[in-house]
């Protein structure tokens, strides 16, 4: 990889964007791009830098680099030009393999409140590699240690942006926790969730339709928020929420193990299999 594609890889990262990296890893026969040939595809699909083949071969890889971003998991697909009708276009008489992965930006959790399920959701999210921000006018760098933002300010939303790879926890013990819904919802937040009883939540969400809000968004709050783990205590109660937005992030399904396991038992006696390498034979990959 050149410096120069090194230096737009970093320059992205900066940026907090995401892009990806597509590299050509083995060449079969005649192929227009060699081994090691490299390109960086960003958030809308286009080849910023580098060259991994022409034509249809091209936008295979930009159609399964915007897939692999979408979904934050790499993959390798397989090129075939061996025939220029049922090929990707490129009658090179070869194929190539190339494996593409994403790179994000780290996900961020905005915590609006504080106390002891704030603070111990702060240390979760850092310990699964979220970028944090905590707002609340009490709280505290000592209380925060892991925090890489605190907004002091009471009640100033505008301070956040709610973007698809933001996760919302409101943890205000009311206070405000229907403003912060609405504003939340008003973003394009991955994950939004109000910490309160099955009561409250009520109350909360029917403000929300009151005031106009889509059912379809209301519908999308998690409320209270969590996964039903028998939680009592407040670090109980945050690893519920985390353990909830982890499935959320990842498309789990808060199944047990057990019970996955059994399920794919079951589909491998029908003969449902896992999917194998991906092969793009058409140039409308995309």
């Amino acid at each position: 990889m050149s410096v120069d594609l090194y230096s737009k890889a970093g320059e992205l990262a900066a940026a907090h964007k995401p892009f990806a990296i597509a590299t050509v890893v083995r060449v079969h026969g005649s192929s227009s791009a060699r081994s090691g040939a490299k390109a960086i595809v960003d958030a809308k699909g286009r080849i910023v830098m580098g060259w991994v083949g022409g034509g249809c071969a091209e936008s295979a890889v930009r159609s399964e680099a915007l897939r692999c971003i979408k979904t934050e998991t790499p993959t390798l697909i397989t090129l075939d030009m061996q025939d220029e009708v049922l090929g990707v276009g490129m009658p090179c008489g070869g194929m190539m393999d190339v494996y593409i992965e994403p790179v994000l930006p780290k996900p961020e959790l905005v915590i609006a409140g504080h106390g002891r399920i704030a603070e111990t959701l702060a240390s979760l999210a850092y310990a699964m590699n979220f970028s944090v921000t905590v707002h609340d006018p009490s709280a505290e760098q000592e209380k925060f240690p892991q925090a890489d933002r605190l907004i002091n300010k009471d009640f100033d939303v505008t301070e956040v942006a709610f973007g698809p790879r933001t996760f919302v926890v409101i943890a205000t013990l009311h206070k405000n926790d229907h403003l912060w819904l609405q504003r939340a919802l008003e973003g394009q937040a991955a994950y939004v969730a109000l910490v309160a009883s099955a009561h409250r939540s009520l109350l909360v969400l029917d403000y929300l339709r009151a005031e106009g809000v889509p059912e379809e968004k209301i519908r999308s709050v998690w409320a209270p928020a969590g996964l039903d783990l028998g939680a009592a205590t407040p670090e109980e109660i945050a690893l519920s929420i985390m353990s909830q937005i982890v499935a959320v992030r990842r498309g789990g399904s808060a199944e047990s193990l057990k019970q996955k396991v059994a399920h794919h038992a079951a589909e491998s006696d029908t003969g449902v299999s896992d999917d194998k390498q991906k092969i793009v034979r058409h140039c409308d990959a995309e």
